[in-house]
């Protein structure tokens, strides 16, 4: 059995109830839920909250929820530790055998890569699998600023041809599954990328970031239309 979690705190900053907010016409939150219903991978679907509106719209689209304490929803909280929070309260009866967090703010999540998630964990020895991409430019060639002038992080590679430089990857910040017989924290290493194309992937921050998503949302739904 699997059990997902999504988790959605009503204090976000930078983005005014962020969450909630309207995506294409439905509360950003709605997609993520409806994504996993219809994955058909979950036998229970819980946003964890602090937010008596969130947990509204959570129920609202087929979500149950989980009021998580005040310590977990502050700006110094991790997603991980309300991920393991809420593992421990859902699953105190040892039924689940794999949990999955996405994010609330994943509305370019693609059903596919959620699947490979789970089956590629089924089939190690690795305790969690996670969303990934690669950066969209060598960060070898990255640089700092220091009194308005530009230093270059790794000068080593100024002249580097991009084509030699090793490729890098971060995490795309969409789903990641656990092994629930697993005791281990969430670290990269070990751990299996679900490689998933920079077009599908939008961290949602600030509102430049959430108009950049709505705009990929509707270039993808236009295409898949035509």
């Amino acid at each position: 059995m699997n059990l997902c979690i999504i988790p959605a705190r009503g204090g976000s900053k930078r983005i005014p109830k962020k969450n909630i907010k309207l995506f294409h016409g439905k509360p950003l939150i709605a997609y993520s839920i409806e994504k996993a219903k219809n994955s058909k991978l979950f036998e229970k679907i819980v946003v964890s909250t602090d937010s008596e509106e969130i947990a509204d719209v959570a129920k609202k689209y087929g979500a149950e929820v989980l009021y998580r304490p005040k310590k977990l929803a502050d700006d110094f909280s991790t997603s991980m530790e309300v991920f393991e929070h809420a593992i421990k309260e859902l699953n105190k009866n040892g039924e689940y055998k794999y949990a999955c967090m996405i994010y609330a703010t994943a509305p370019l999540l693609d059903i596919k890569y959620l699947k490979t998630g789970l089956e590629k964990l089924k089939n190690s020895d690795s305790c969690f699998s996670f969303s990934a991409t690669t950066y969209d430019f060598p960060i070898w060639r990255g640089f700092e600023i220091e009194n308005q002038k530009a230093k270059m992080l790794w000068p080593q590679y100024l002249n580097t041809r991009s084509q030699d430089l090793k490729e890098v990857y971060h995490d795309a910040a969409q789903f990641y599954w656990k092994k629930l017989s697993c005791q281990e924290k969430f670290t990269f290493d070990g751990n299996i990328p679900i490689l998933i194309p920079r077009y599908l992937v939008q961290d949602i921050d600030t509102i430049e970031d959430f108009i950049r998503a709505e705009l990929i949302f509707k270039a993808l739904n236009d295409s898949d239309k035509s």
